[in-house]
């Protein structure tokens, strides 16, 4: 039996002997728009939960438009255009509509990624594009703190708009439940003071922090109250299947739209299984998401909940290009040298995180229960040394040797990696 992984542009493929009990945890089918176009200019027609955007601005006054950067595989080449060309028939001028890449506290989208980012020539052309710098002080405007008492610093080009829209793409995320929404918000346009306060440990620890949790979560809590300081914002929202292609848009109210895309993809993201297994395969997703060790901790958490205590859990992420940011780098050296039980001890101390832990911290939480293997065919040797997991060369055969090492020949695997959510009964 071969099963394709998600892994870079092209795939890795795994081949399994006939007598082995495979489990294949997938999406099942999901619908597919036959004219997204057609259901893009509907959406913006009948809102959710507002009213349309002629009513709502009259055509007047400045424009933002955020979307994620080059980490997200979002279909910004047909959202944006008719979005935009809707803008301008509703009267607005092009020199007045911006569209600003909420990259967080991940590097800049330039040249030809920046171009990859928007797919269009045509709005590259017709309107400004920009990143957004976390680290830039005076690009931020300080709205206050919310009840836990994050500082909240936005970028002031989205808060001085007239009128503010986010394009997400809605899908499990292992902190806030679900990606999109009022998460390109926060993280994605606020300061680096409001994104490492967001990601200290003792708020990520808290109780209903995690995959396809929204009720009861604390940072989708905090990320709402967030985005209510800014005022009125207003979103699209596209769910895409297995293969990308798009399976809903709607647009409308942030957070009555966002909610109505998490649940239409919940029945297909969240798949339930009878049992845990002893040995999982699991994947960053591919490209674009596995382009870094960084991100590839998102589809070991995303496999936890069908993880058997002490069993092998196994990813494949290409890492094309390495590690991640150096202060990542300098996070996972600290969890190398002092171990997981300081490490922890440390952050769980800190109002603000240092920048990028919270994914050191994250990775412990699978490491917790079993063991992590990492095939990757990009990192070097100083790179593989700060993963803080067993690196290994041959996957069918470290496959193998779980196998035989824990006597159950019942393998789960899990193609697309964190998009989608096994969870045992």
């Amino acid at each position: 039996m071969q099963i394709m992984m998600y892994y870079g542009k092209s795939g890795l493929p795994i081949d399994f002997p006939d007598e082995w009990d495979i489990t294949v945890i997938r999406k099942k089918p999901m619908p597919v728009l036959p004219d997204p176009s057609r259901v893009l200019a509907e959406a913006l027609a009948r809102p959710v939960g507002t009213q349309p955007l002629g009513k709502l601005s009259g055509g007047q006054g400045r424009v933002c438009i955020l979307v994620c950067d080059v980490t997200r595989p979002v279909p910004n080449g047909l959202i944006l255009p008719g979005l935009i060309r809707k803008l301008l028939e509703l009267g607005f001028d092009s020199s007045l509509i911006g569209v600003l890449v909420a990259t967080g506290l991940h590097r800049p989208n330039e040249g030809e990624e920046l171009r990859e980012v928007v797919g269009s020539d045509w709005v590259m052309k017709t309107v400004k594009v920009e990143n957004h710098f976390a680290r830039n002080d005076g690009d931020h405007v300080l709205l206050g703190e919310t009840y836990r008492g994050t500082p909240v610093k936005l970028d002031r080009r989205f808060v001085e708009a007239d009128v503010r829209i986010v394009v997400g793409l809605v899908e499990p995320h292992f902190m806030a439940g679900y990606s999109g929404g009022r998460k390109v918000i926060a993280p994605g346009i606020a300061h680096s003071d409001t994104i490492r306060s967001i990601h200290a440990a003792p708020l990520l620890e808290d109780q209903g922090v995690g995959n396809c949790i929204i009720e009861g979560n604390p940072l989708h809590r905090e990320l709402m109250e967030i985005a209510a300081m800014v005022g009125d914002c207003l979103a699209v929202n596209v769910v895409i299947d297995e293969r990308r292609r798009i399976s809903f848009l709607n647009f409308g109210d942030l957070e009555k739209s966002h909610l109505e895309a998490v649940a239409f993809v919940r029945p297909f993201a969240e798949v339930f299984v009878p049992h845990r297994f002893k040995t999982v395969i699991t994947s960053a997703a591919g490209y674009p998401l596995d382009k870094n060790y960084y991100q590839t901790v998102k589809g070991m958490v995303a496999a936890l909940d069908v993880l058997e205590p002490g069993g092998n859990l196994f990813v494949v992420s290409e890492c094309s290009e390495g590690i991640g940011s150096p202060e990542y780098s300098v996070c996972q050296k600290r969890l190398v040298e002092r171990g997981p039980d300081e490490f922890m001890r440390e952050v769980l101390l800190k109002r603000q995180a240092d920048i990028d832990e919270w994914e050191t911290e994250m990775l412990l939480k699978v490491a917790r229960v079993g063991k992590i293997h990492l095939y990757s065919g990009c990192l070097c040797a100083d790179d593989r040394d700060l993963t803080g997991v067993q690196n290994i060369e041959s996957l069918e055969e470290a496959v193998r040797e779980s196998v035989a090492q824990t006597g159950d020949s019942r393998v789960a695997v899990i193609p697309e990696g964190p998009y989608v959510i096994p969870l045992c009964r």
